[in-house]
């Protein structure tokens, strides 16, 4: 339940690039205000050196993290390879927000952009004609893309988010929670057919149409905990799967 593309690139801003606009905060305050959400968007991906040993044959040049979450891998990439710039891209606000404080020391060579990767080529072709990250190569041109798909943790861990089950909150499920409906807005809008079709397609198949008419019978539902507690009831018990029963009908929720 990921909210749709805006279709546009909503921000072409880097801690890096920033402009001094009258009316914005200076550029040391958002610095600083950048530190604090990378403290509180704190992620390290795990296969860091895999993804870097991966990279060990592409030429100099510029790297598209298609989405960077908090700049573990373009971090990782940047200190491994002398000869790169890192050109990031992430939809979530916070998580634009904690990469340029991670990758503000490595200066021109890092450039981070609020946008969705579907927008990739529009996005570099902005870059190229403004801010392009500095590479070690004569002429600098896109040698390598990385798209690191999922859910982060930060998001799966702060209830305010609304992707978990685990804590009762509103039902937001939003990459960025500044755009498009949220998933409550979906869930109380949809008929029981669509429900069911997207329950079907995240993997409850067999009680998509009995999960569907019971969320509509209880609507309005708006916190993550009311879809969750009504699905064990459209599920008989023999057929349940191992785990909490909300955890096919809503994969994002899915806790550990």
């Amino acid at each position: 339940m990921r909210s749709p593309s805006t279709g546009t690139v909503e921000d072409f801003s880097s801690a890096l690039f920033c402009r001094r606009r009258r009316g914005l905060i200076p550029r040391g305050a958002m610095l600083v205000e950048g530190l604090r959400m990378a403290q509180a968007y704190a992620h390290e991906p795990v296969m860091a050196d895999e993804v870097v040993a991966l990279f060990a044959p592409v030429p100099a040049g510029v790297l598209v993290d298609g989405t960077v979450g908090a700049g573990g891998h373009a971090d990782a990439l940047l200190r491994a390879y002398d000869g790169i710039g890192v050109l990031a891209l992430d939809r979530d606000p916070e998580a634009v927000a904690a990469a340029r404080a991670r990758l503000a020391p490595f200066g021109t060579r890092a450039v981070v952009r609020r946008a969705t990767f579907g927008r990739l080529g529009e996005v570099v072709a902005a870059a190229e004609a403004g801010s392009w990250p500095r590479s070690g190569a004569p002429s600098p041109a896109v040698s390598g893309v990385l798209l690191d798909l999922g859910v982060s943790s930060p998001q799966l861990d702060r209830p305010e988010r609304g992707f978990s089950y685990r804590v009762s909150a509103p039902l937001d499920m939003r990459m960025d929670q500044t755009a498009g409906p949220n998933a409550a807005d979906l869930v109380n809008a949809a008929d029981a057919a669509e429900l069911a079709s997207l329950f079907a397609a995240s993997g409850e198949a067999r009680f998509a149409g009995r999960i569907a008419r019971a969320v509509v019978a209880a609507r309005p539902i708006r916190t993550t905990s009311e879809p969750a507690a009504l699905v064990p009831s459209a599920i008989p018990a023999a057929p349940r799967p191992p785990g909490h029963p909300a955890r096919r009908a809503f994969p994002p929720t899915r806790a550990p």
